[in-house]
């Protein structure tokens, strides 16, 4: 039992989920959200309950905001930092041990960019913007339809399949892997520890959730500092070889970078592509109207990143004292902020909980977040699931779930672990629409 990893869970998690258990005994709608399988099942409905108390609401012990407008300015208001909530802040004895032993590499920990306010922040991002560039994931798009076609190809034919195992996790994680040079046969062994990793990103884990995290997080920056020493005398055409060869990051900050794109570049996406073939079979009528028109494929991947989004909240710090939504904070005042409400708000969409491929604000959302934080692989997400849809439904046309879908045991990182499916008969791709 490594101290740091203790210290991190207590400050972290311990009495955040000691808090939230004592609430959920009580019925308080965030501990149901973020504490019960409700949550996990449909959060929507208690969604719903708390915006009615109110835009900001005190949960203790942080506070939540839920309307659009509030989420949207706080994400991109320079008063407020970013970072994991935590109930005591980091004190000296912990900077000190974290100094000596300091936390492997992951997306929820410094240097990763996802909890860093400027200026470390833009030093850390701009290195790998160019790689994320409009034009530089256009130049993605040949790829991303043949990895689709191989996965397409290897389904069965009229038979049993996992459409998450199968399908929706290969796509997003064989393209960043390729993107970060590492190798095909490497893929499922990422799969494996972002599974263990993801939690983090939880609030109050429990101790042997996060200790399996943690260790996963090592055998990952074990993996990563082999992998960066290689491509230090083989570099590849990659972003983390140009990364490598551009010397302003640390063997550490490059591992930390490394991480946090493959958990990007994966995660948001996978569970993207999961919810889209659930949302699509619930409403066969929208589906049909895709196969009639499918210039609408992008917009309804817009419209199922609003109705149900891959990661449901994030966090911000308040770094002064300050008033919002009439409400007096103090500084270090956390905000847990429902990307989920937000994209719901009956202020900015019409029937919010209504499905509509044709939505034309359905963009407007807050999936991707906002600001100086805004998803750096958003654009590539959005292809990968246009295309992936599409593809799948038009080579499958009588594909069908068999049984209903199981989610994953996460309240963050929000979708599905596995969709039984059966395929029915294969259209060949020079049959399928243009």
């Amino acid at each position: 039992m490594k101290p740091q990893y203790v210290y991190r869970w207590v400050n972290n998690h311990a009495l955040i989920l000691l808090f939230k258990k004592v609430r959920l005994r009580r019925g308080d709608l965030f501990a149901r959200l973020n504490c019960s399988a409700e949550g996990i099942e449909n959060p929507y409905a208690l969604i719903e309950q708390m915006r009615g108390e109110g835009g900001l609401r005190r949960t203790l012990p942080v506070w939540t905001a839920l309307d659009h407008e509030m989420v949207r300015n706080i994400l991109r208001d320079k008063r407020f930092g970013v970072g994991i909530p935590t109930v005591f802040g980091t004190p000296p004895p912990v900077r000190r041990a974290l100094a000596r032993r300091p936390l492997p590499p992951n997306p929820v920990d410094p240097p990763s960019m996802l909890v860093l306010d400027q200026p470390e922040h833009t030093r850390m991002r701009k290195p790998v913007t160019a790689a994320f560039t409009p034009r530089a994931v256009a130049r993605l798009q040949n790829r991303i339809e043949t990895v689709t076609e191989e996965l397409l190809a290897a389904l069965p034919d009229s038979g049993p399949t996992d459409l998450v195992a199968r399908y929706a996790a290969q796509i997003p994680i064989a393209i960043i892997s390729e993107m970060l040079g590492f190798l095909d046969s490497d893929r499922e062994m990422f799969l494996r520890w972002g599974d263990d990793i993801s939690p983090l990103l939880d609030l109050g884990i429990s101790w042997r959730t996060h200790q399996r995290a943690m260790e996963s997080s090592e055998r990952v920056h074990r993996y990563l500092v082999e992998h960066i020493e290689r491509l230090r005398t083989e570099p590849g055409d990659d972003i983390l070889s140009s990364l490598v060869a551009a010397g302003d990051l640390s063997t550490y900050e490059l591992c930390a970078s490394a991480t946090l794109l493959m958990a990007a570049g994966f995660e948001t996406t996978v569970n993207l592509i999961g919810k889209g073939i659930v949302w699509l079979f619930r409403h066969p009528e929208q589906l049909e109207r895709l196969r009639a028109e499918p210039e609408l494929w992008p917009n309804a991947v817009e419209e199922i990143l609003r109705i149900d989004p891959p990661v449901q909240m994030t966090a911000r710090t308040t770094r002064t004292a300050l008033e919002i939504g009439g409400v007096r904070l103090r500084p270090g005042s956390t905000v847990v902020l429902s990307l989920a409400g937000a994209n719901r708000d009956p202020a900015v969409f019409t029937d919010p909980a209504r499905f509509d491929i044709a939505r034309d604000n359905a963009k407007n959302h807050l999936s991707f977040s906002s600001g100086i934080h805004v998803c750096l692989g958003a654009g590539l997400a959005r292809m990968e699931a246009a295309h992936a849809l599409r593809a799948l439904f038009e080579t499958f046309p009588a594909l069908r779930l068999t049984d209903p879908p199981t989610r994953r045991p996460l309240f963050t990182l929000h979708g599905y672990e596995r969709l039984p499916a059966h395929t029915g008969p294969r259209v060949r791709s020079h049959q399928r629409a243009g």
